[in-house]
């Protein structure tokens, strides 16, 4: 029988010499080429089967590499937004008003604590910063107890933060919560501390969570030391001041800021970790770490989307490298499958 492709090319193809719909009795000669028919109609469905599955598995390929791109490209976008956001600074003490020109926080990043400074604790002890350094990361914040707005909520969402990180106060890492009123008592600091441990509530807490009182000279020289202003007002009787807490490293070195009276979950256990050089945490954390960095002028950690773009071409290596792998299998299967086949035949 002879046939025309849309190329116009004649192609004869032998199926017998009957009519259609006569009998026909093959010759071996026939029988030969029918086995021969049936074994090259099987082989061109089995491999269009194997090319069937290998369309499936590229079209999935693609469609995995297109969303790594798309993650990647939102990565760098959100991490771009966070680079065009000045955060909350203070602005120039000329600008201020005159109430608050002294009001503001001057980072000292990697500025060193002076372990000598003397202080109360709230037992009625005298202590010194040192004391609390050499083992674990430390969050220092600076309050006044009787302060009726910010410090109040500054602990609060301190406290509130703390209860969603997993490591715990008194084991992973310590609060040094230092009062900047000259005036206040260690009673008042052990009634503040019993109101927030209660807020807390983890156990083991009271020996890692140390309120203090001190003289102004020491209070100054702290102060200083971390950039943190504030003025008294002798009208009110109150203190102007920012919001911030401060994470050290164990040698009492400020590694990260972290303003306001909000402070993220995520933010304070990477800043925690990053500040213990790695002596708490985890592989995730570490991971983390590499895609986030800390931004000084935010106050917060933003997305490094070259870092991103690293970890999401060694996926796209890895992914690419176990598909290529099934796709080799099926081949090999697909040719065993064609040639036992014609074994049988």
């Amino acid at each position: 029988m002879s046939c025309k492709n849309h190329n116009s090319k004649s192609v004869t193809i032998h199926v017998g010499t009957a009519a259609f719909g006569c009998p026909v009795e093959q010759t071996s000669t026939a029988q030969s080429v029918g086995k021969q028919n049936r074994s090259f109609s099987e082989g061109v469905i089995l491999s269009g089967a194997a090319f069937q599955a290998k369309r499936r598995i590229s079209r999935a390929l693609n469609g995995t590499v297109v969303i790594v791109v798309l993650l990647a490209v939102a990565a760098c976008t959100q991490a771009w937004g966070q680079a065009m956001t000045k955060g909350i600074m203070s602005p120039p003490a000329n600008v201020r008003p005159p109430y608050l020109q002294n009001v503001g926080i001057e980072q000292h990043l990697d500025g060193q604590v002076p372990a000598d400074l003397t202080f109360t604790d709230d037992t009625g002890r005298p202590v010194k910063l040192g004391d609390y350094f050499g083992t674990k990361p430390l969050i220092l914040i600076l309050v006044y107890y009787n302060c009726t707005m910010l410090c109040g909520e500054a602990l609060a969402g301190l406290s509130g933060a703390m209860k969603m990180v997993k490591f715990d106060v008194g084991n992973q890492f310590d609060v040094i919560t230092v009062s900047f009123n000259p005036r206040e008592t260690p009673a008042i600091a052990a009634e503040k501390k019993q109101e927030y441990l209660k807020r807390y509530g983890r156990p083991g807490a009271a020996s890692g969570w140390h309120f203090l009182t001190g003289p102004a000279e020491s209070i100054n020289a702290l102060t200083k030391a971390v950039g943190f202003q504030y003025q008294y007002d002798p009208r009110s009787n109150q203190y102007a001041h920012a919001t911030a807490i401060m994470v050290l490293t164990p040698q009492g070195r400020i590694s990260r800021y972290f303003y306001g009276v909000d402070y993220p979950p995520k933010d304070l256990r990477m800043g925690l970790v990053e500040a213990s050089q790695g002596k708490i945490g985890n592989a995730v954390d570490q991971v983390l770490l590499y895609c986030y960095h800390y931004n000084p002028e935010t106050g917060k950690y933003g997305a490094v989307i070259t870092n991103i773009l690293r970890l999401a071409a060694g996926f796209t290596i890895l992914l690419l490298g176990g598909l290529l792998f099934i796709l080799f299998r099926l081949d090999k299967a697909a040719t065993r499958r064609i040639a036992g086949h014609a074994r049988l035949s």
